[in-house]
């Protein structure tokens, strides 16, 4: 039985409810005038089930789907602005005891060089990604409890916040590590993290528990019931995601949306963010022996009603995806991007030429992040810096309440514009500090809040005589 407000995996995240939601929007898929209502429901902006998503999935009409793509881009724009927020990944350790078919660090892996970073590696790495000008990071270790235990990640946190470098510093770690205990999720919060993520990968059980075949990440049920356990320690953000290509995509849409739906009803709090990284070619692994790949049409496809579905949720699109896909995606919903990301352990620091082959996967978009950023506001967008919320405390319930009225655009996009004149002061090419100047002095006039217009051109002006860190 199909029970969403279960906390356990068999029930919130049901095989029989999702073949049952499959077949109905293939019934379906030309009743129009259903279709038509339930795109007339999406445009109030409030979301929609897992079942009325699926059904426009199964959409070939080309008319009403242009229809959804334009409600995806209205969506995003009404929720999160012209803002697209900037992070960097960070790579601690590859070394696993997993055995994951599709990611090179699997344990049986004698190819990949195995490394972990010490403190004073994390320093050198650290420095090289403020030098960027990077604010948030994302970081990602191997699970291993001998090599990464908590502790180790624990310490790499207050190593990361401890440092500063000329006027650079990390704001907010984001934090992607295996499932654990509601204790490790507190101590976690205790250190200051930003979000957890955590990728289910498939929601398929048997594909999920066949693609695991060793290691605790076998355990689907832990895996899957992470998220609450991080909500019990306190994480009251929090990102989901799966790997588009090991299972159809069908099924995985129904999967991710009833997982949010179950995160709405148990904790009153959806996903903080989405993402959705597709399977890339690595050491060891070849994209093509997995046979659910999607190409970029239906890839978009899914990015757009992720969006109309869960309309308060950040969407997050990584370098794994081309230059061309990422602008495609930034039109259908996504508010978060990586730039000038590593994917290996210690690739910041070390110079190309001598880097080991550790990384997890290949990059597809190898741009420096002052490229990416001056691409940014050539489409439009505002590249943003900004970690005020977390700061603030504007999380969970209190972000989302924000976020679903339309208020927190009075608080983010001043605090993106803010941030961005941070980045062009310390960071920037004299080509990207011209265009980047030009939208500044652009946007902030559009601030609809006079008193907050007033306060945003002041922190501006103090920013350029050398004064950092304003946040709303």
């Amino acid at each position: 039985m199909y029970d969403v407000k279960s906390m356990k995996a068999e029930e919130f995240i049901s095989h029989d409810e999702i073949l049952e939601t499959l077949k109905w929007a293939d019934e379906n898929k030309d009743n129009y005038p259903l279709i038509d209502s339930i795109i007339e429901k999406a445009e109030k902006m409030k979301g929609l089930s897992h079942r009325e998503a699926s059904l426009l999935l199964a959409l070939d009409d080309k008319e009403r789907l242009e229809r959804i793509y334009a409600l995806a881009k209205k969506i995003k724009l009404e929720f999160y602005g012209n803002r697209i927020v900037m992070f960097a990944p960070l790579y601690l350790s590859n070394y696993c005891v997993n055995g994951c078919v599709y990611c090179p660090y699997h344990a049986k892996n004698k190819h990949i060089a195995r490394k972990k970073l010490t403190q004073d590696e994390i320093i050198r790495e650290v420095t090289a990604l403020e030098d960027m000008g990077h604010k948030r990071l994302a970081l990602e270790t191997g699970e291993d409890p001998i090599n990464s235990p908590i502790g180790y990640v624990l310490e790499s946190i207050k190593t990361i916040y401890s440092i500063k470098h000329k006027n650079g510093a990390v704001r907010r770690v984001n934090v992607n590590i295996a499932a654990t205990t509601v204790d490790n999720y507190r101590k976690l919060k205790e250190a200051g993290i930003g979000t957890y993520i955590l990728f289910q990968e498939t929601y398929h059980k048997e594909s999920y528990e066949k693609l695991h075949p060793t290691g605790p990440k076998h355990n689907y049920a832990y895996h899957t019931e992470a998220m609450d356990r991080a909500m019990e320690g306190g994480i009251d953000d929090v990102g989901l995601g799966v790997l588009f290509g090991l299972e159809l995509y069908r099924y995985e849409f129904a999967g991710l949306l009833m997982h949010a739906e179950h995160l709405e009803a148990i904790h009153g709090v959806g996903p903080h963010t989405i993402s959705v990284p597709r399977i890339k070619r690595a050491d060891d692994i070849n994209p093509d022996d997995f046979d659910n790949g999607i190409d970029d049409e239906t890839f978009l496809k899914l990015i757009a009603l992720i969006r109309i579905s869960v309309p308060y949720t950040g969407m997050i699109i990584s370098t794994r995806e081309s230059k061309n896909v990422r602008g495609r995606a930034l039109e259908l919903g996504i508010s978060q991007i990586s730039g000038a990301s590593k994917t290996s352990v210690g690739g910041y620091a070390e110079e190309d030429d001598d880097e080991e082959n550790s990384a997890q996967f290949d990059v597809s978009d190898n741009r420096s992040l002052d490229e990416v950023v001056r691409w940014l506001m050539e489409l439009g967008h505002i590249p943003s810096f900004c970690t005020a919320c977390y700061r603030e405390g504007r999380t969970g319930d209190r972000f989302m309440s924000l976020c679903k009225s339309g208020q927190i655009q009075n608080c983010c996009h001043p605090n993106a514009l803010m941030t961005l004149k941070e980045y062009l002061m310390d960071y920037a090419s004299d080509e990207t500090k011209k265009i980047g100047f030009a939208l500044i002095d652009r946007e902030v006039e559009n601030i609809p809040n006079e008193k907050a217009r007033e306060v945003a051109k002041d922190r501006l002006k103090r920013i350029e005589m050398g004064e950092r860190d304003f946040r709303f």
